[in-house]
């Protein structure tokens, strides 16, 4: 029986040299798990019984067991580079066949697909075209739009600004090229359908018939004709619009947004015949102080058209696409998937693993939701191989192995000497 026990143990230390040699060679590969061999002993069924006396023969590994444990987190310069911090796994799909990976190291492929080395698919829930995510269903294979971000014509345009009570009232006719015919003016930006820009400028000019009253001018792209009224542009339906205030500066006639009405037709015949572009115009926060001319809020909805210049990715696995525009929008979320079991899960290589029966079912959804983990984009997590471990495991089970080998020999000699007898 004691070539049986050296025998067992000199199979047991080689899978547990193969095993600690695994880690060992994975110590630099990312999302790795290390894994440990799980040693049991062996008895020889008796059929009498119990034997309380009886000597075991040998030994066995009775299992390979992962170690899931927390990687660390480095950071990289590539914000495809995203590393899970705590529990679940990266959804990978290789044409429809599923997989499970910790190693977050991806790039974008000619089709704009999201892919990691081995060309696997990254997965997660998809945006509509008004970057809303339904996180729900099947996740699909996580992709880059190439298209250009159309453009948002402006339907607001809010302005706050303080009109100084100290100015002389001005007794002439406007004419906006004539700086004399107005005590103030500012200008914006407002976006056509077409996704061009244009100057909105507005003019106030102090009333020289009624205390406290001012009266204000639009032009846009300077369109003015002969006599500097401006040409395609209406404020509340007129050329121009009455502002009232009280004797504490407080705006009092109006109350409500006004409707600004561009004919773009008319201010850029190239443009061709468009209709006339409705623009909310809120100028209700206006006041007239004893203090410099000021604009202190101007803001607009509109923008250009643009193509993507970059990415971003939150700790809830958000793609947040970047423009050229200044916009950005929601293009997709990555999701990830947990088991009940994760050291049933069977490493089928490249970093994956398949689900099993002893693993269960994924649990499948977003980060940070459940006992799912959070993600960090520009980073990797690192094999959790402690190569210092290994090193010692290395030598442990080397001296196991020798010392089977050893027990091997001294059986052959004691049978030679008995044979000699």
């Amino acid at each position: 029986m004691t070539f049986q026990h050296g025998l067992s143990g000199l199979n047991a230390a080689s899978t547990n040299l193969d095993v600690i040699g695994n880690n060992i060679a994975n110590a630099n590969t990312a999302g790795f798990k290390q894994s440990i061999a799980q040693f049991s002993d062996i008895f020889a069924n008796s059929m009498e019984g119990t034997d309380t006396a009886q000597v075991g023969i040998g030994s066995k590994i009775s299992a390979i067991a992962q170690q899931f444990g927390q990687g660390t987190i480095t950071p990289t310069s590539n914000p495809l580079d995203i590393a899970i911090n705590g529990q679940g796994f990266f959804r990978m799909s290789d044409n429809g066949t599923v997989s499970y990976s910790r190693n977050g190291q991806f790039h974008v492929d000619d089709s704009g697909y999201i892919v990691d080395a081995s060309g696997a698919n990254l997965t997660g829930f998809l945006a509509d075209e008004n970057g809303d995510i339904k996180a729900s269903g099947v996740p699909a294979n996580l992709k880059f739009s190439t298209s250009d971000l159309a453009p948002k014509a402006t339907t607001t345009f809010d302005l706050g600004f303080n009109l100084d009570a100290r100015k002389t009232a001005i007794t002439t006719a406007f004419n906006a090229t004539n700086p004399k015919t107005y005590n103030s003016t500012t200008s914006g930006t407002v976006v056509d359908s077409l996704g061009n820009s244009h100057v909105l400028s507005l003019f106030f000019q102090k009333s020289n018939t009624a205390a406290n009253t001012w009266t204000a001018f639009a032009t846009v792209d300077g369109k003015v004709d002969a006599s500097g009224t401006p040409i395609g542009v209406t404020i509340g339906g007129s050329p121009s619009q009455s502002m009232v205030f009280d004797g504490d500066g407080v705006l009092q006639n109006i109350t409500t947004p006004l409707t600004l009405n561009i004919d773009f037709s008319l201010i850029n015949p190239a443009l061709g015949a468009t209709t006339p572009q409705a623009v909310s115009l809120d100028m209700t926060t206006a006041t007239q102080y004893g203090s410099d001319f000021g604009v202190n809020a101007i803001t607009q909805d509109g923008y250009t058209s643009g193509r993507m210049s970059g990415f971003t990715i939150s700790a809830e696995g958000v793609i947040l696409g970047n423009y050229s525009s200044g916009q950005t929008k929601t293009l997709g979320q990555i999701v990830l998937a947990n088991f009940v079991n994760p050291q049933g899960l069977v490493p089928i290589g490249d970093g994956h693993w398949a689900e099993t029966p002893g693993s269960g079912e994924p649990l499948v959804g977003p980060p940070k939701t459940g006992n799912l983990g959070v993600l960090q984009s520009n980073a990797i997590e690192d094999s959790n191989v402690d190569l210092t471990a290994e090193l010692v495991k290395l030598i442990q089970a080397q001296r196991m192995y020798q010392a089977s080998a050893k027990q091997i020999e001294t059986q052959d000699q004691i049978i030679q000497t008995i044979t000699q007898i």
